[in-house]
């Protein structure tokens, strides 16, 4: 007995690091590395093995927390009433004893309820004061979650005032955040065209997008919302949850395209099915349904445990899958190098499309499940979106059956493949001299957030390399009038602009063509932060190991990114190219005026809500003077400047000393 107790304790830990370690990567990195049903298993398992050797699930166990999204560079704050999760279930079983639970506390016969569609997106808490946004919240813990209000009011669906004349004093309002289908289409159709790795489904991109710092990306990204159920509320006088859905639609806010208030649990798995019907005709992902009690005053009198409400319960819809057979392992060499496996598949149906591809993601995915050519494989359409193989028949697979081996030159210029330590991904180093990054990283360097060359676009881009006038970005200022009036739809008037909005280009500040370069993982941003630490790009190509780990935000993988793009001797050839045809490589050469340098050298750290700037505009402000705006208060931050609601960065500036300022007294800075 001992023995089997003390396998079964070896088990529970190693569930809960599994576990631990499978949250950190669906909640805050928002790329989840198994399926849902996969998660539910383990966390089933692990339920079951505490309240057989245990007696209880401890508080400190994975099984009774709600998985935590808060991340480094938000304020946190604290819900008026938790944010909990919710309960699954795949089976009708299941929610069947979910309704017998619930009757047998109230004593009834039949209970009504509520049932929702279940959009696959980001949970979010939305407070209205007097009928005025003041905060977006995520979930975070369920107690406290990050501050996400700048991103939040990108979102062209969101009402920042609600149409009322006598709203609550005090409301948070719960709901989700997600991309629609096409949305998420659009979006990876851009990413195909320029070679870069698609998204896997739109929950993690959904996610992932309103925790960006930069508000202006998350705009470009075009998030939706949907609103369906209340947390603290002051008056509250709402008596079920019918009337709060009639009340958030009155209110302007976005609501569920169909929802159903029925009486027993047999006119809720009706519901289900009905829904499990029409879900495809919907405009975003949905992977289940939630149902709820109706009446609030028995929602209160269920309670709930410590992560989930016993009043409501989500039933999860099995992801549909197909079996097919895997042809080929293809690659796929995107604008960064990045060298992506890609699965060619005899056509298959799956979820209403017809299924040709899927993506492998990278070498270790492939290792993992032992993908080989030639396999009988199952196919699965992760988010209803985008196809990938979720495991390998291995009893189908021939005797002449090899592993797949990922190859160590890239298919497309012969250059030695590399890969970082902290990274999946086989990048080819070559940067400007391989042919399929030739392309995307033209439309990249031409692009409005690198060198802005007017009408350098796809289709000028795709001429230019294919008639063979341009190998590299060098070769761009080196195009003549006469070279461009040979291509199609190009005329005198048009050549000459081509080439003059290429020369004028020359003198954008340092930053752009350091973005504009393509080194991986190197954003506008990082880009500004780089320069307005090194000055140059010739004292950036200099800094070593050491030197880079100081500047703060420059990590280890950054680091080794820099490193490894200025160490390749065709990258060094680029680059004396590029200055001896007259690019700015030097901040002090770039055209600046005096009044912009006045914050030089000060970095500031931004909270809370601010009356005139948002945090894009006063980030934009600060930068244009000289100025350094960094997501964390440490001792090298010269100032924080606080706005209403400041959040948990005033305590940590305040018990380090940091000066604390409002917007005026920024603007006094300057």
């Amino acid at each position: 007995m001992s023995n089997e107790r003390g396998d079964a304790e070896a088990r529970i830990e190693e569930l809960r690091n599994r576990i631990r370690a499978l949250d950190k990567k669906y909640y805050q990195a928002a790329d989840p590395e198994v399926s849902d049903r996969e998660y539910d298993r383990l966390k089933e398992e692990l339920v079951s093995l505490e309240q057989d050797v245990l007696g209880v699930n401890p508080e400190d166990s994975p099984t009774t927390q709600v998985g935590d999204d808060r991340l480094e560079g938000f304020d946190s704050y604290r819900h008026r009433d938790p944010m909990l999760s919710l309960d699954n279930t795949y089976n009708r079983e299941d929610l069947l004893a979910f309704d017998q639970r619930l009757r047998k506390r109230f004593e009834v016969e039949e209970l009504d309820y509520t049932v929702d569609p279940k959009i696959d997106g980001l949970a979010i808490s939305l407070t209205y004061e007097k009928g005025t946004l003041v905060r977006a919240v995520t979930r975070g813990n369920g107690t406290e979650g990050d501050d996400v209000t700048a991103n939040a009011r990108t979102i062209q669906t969101l009402p920042t005032q609600l149409k009322s004349q006598n709203p609550p004093d005090w409301i948070e309002l719960r709901g989700e955040v997600y991309l629609t289908n096409d949305e998420f289409l659009r979006i990876n159709q851009e990413r195909e065209k320029r070679g870069e790795p698609l998204y896997a489904n739109p929950r993690n991109l959904a996610a992932g997008t309103i925790k960006l710092l930069d508000s202006r990306l998350v705009a470009q990204r075009k998030l939706a919302i949907v609103v369906y159920g209340l947390g603290f509320c002051d008056p509250d006088s709402i008596g079920s949850q019918t009337e709060l859905q009639q009340l958030i639609l009155e209110w302007g806010l976005p609501v569920v395209e169909r929802y159903w208030t029925v009486s027993g649990i047999e006119a809720v798995w009706r519901s289900i099915e009905e829904l499990d019907q029409m879900r495809g005709e919907f405009s975003y992902p949905t992977d289940g349904a939630v149902v709820k009690l109706n009446q609030r005053s028995l929602q209160r009198e269920a309670g709930r445990t410590a992560k989930a409400p016993r009043w409501s319960i989500a039933y999860k819809f099995e992801t549909e899958k197909a079996e097919t057979t895997l042809r080929k392992i293809g690659l796929q060499v995107g604008r960064t190098g990045a060298v992506t496996p890609v699965a060619h598949l005899d056509p298959v149906e799956l979820a209403g499309t017809t299924v040709a591809r899927a993506t492998l993601h990278n070498e270790d995915e492939i290792r993992r499940k032992d993908i080989r050519e030639g396999d009988w494989v199952r196919v699965e359409k992760a988010g209803e979106i985008i196809p990938q193989v979720l495991s390998v028949d291995t009893q189908r697979r021939g005797e002449d059956s090899a592993p797949f081996e990922f190859p160590t030159e890239c298919p497309a210029c012969g250059s030695s493949l590399k890969r970082l330590p902290d990274e999946a991904v086989w990048r080819c180093p070559n940067a400007a001299g391989c042919p399929p990054q030739v392309r995307r990283r033209l439309e990249h360097f031409g692009s409005r957030a690198c060198m802005d060359i007017e009408n350098l676009g796809k289709a000028v881009v795709d001429q230019l390399v294919s008639k063979q006038l341009v190998h590299n970005i060098a070769d761009l200022y080196r195009l003549r009038v006469e070279d461009l009036i040979r291509l199609e739809k190009f005329a005198q008037r048009s050549s000459d602009n081509l080439v003059l909005a290429i020369a004028d280009s020359r003198k954008r500040e340092v930053w752009r063509l350091l973005h504009g370069l393509g080194i991986p993982n190197v954003g506008s941003g990082t880009a500004k932060d780089l320069i307005r630490e090194f000055r140059s790009i010739d004292a950036l190509a200099a800094a070593n190991e050491e030197t880079l780990e100081k500047v703060d935000g420059i990590g280890s993988i950054l680091t080794a990114s820099i490193r490894t793009f200025f160490a390749e001797p065709k990258n060094q050839k680029l680059l004396a190219d590029l200055r001896e045809l007259g690019l700015n490589f030097s901040e002090e050469s770039g055209e600046q005026k005096e009044e912009e340098k006045t914050l030089k050298g000060m970095t500031f750290v931004l909270t809370g809500t601010l009356p005139n700037f948002s945090r894009t505009q006063a980030t934009e402000w600060i930068e244009a003077r000289g100025g350094k705006v960094t997501s964390s208060v440490s001792k090298k931050t010269s100032y924080l400047i606080a706005g209403e609601e400041a959040g948990s960065k005033l305590a940590k500036a305040q018990s380090l000393g940091v000066s604390v300022i409002d917007e005026e007294e920024l603007k006094s800075l300057a």
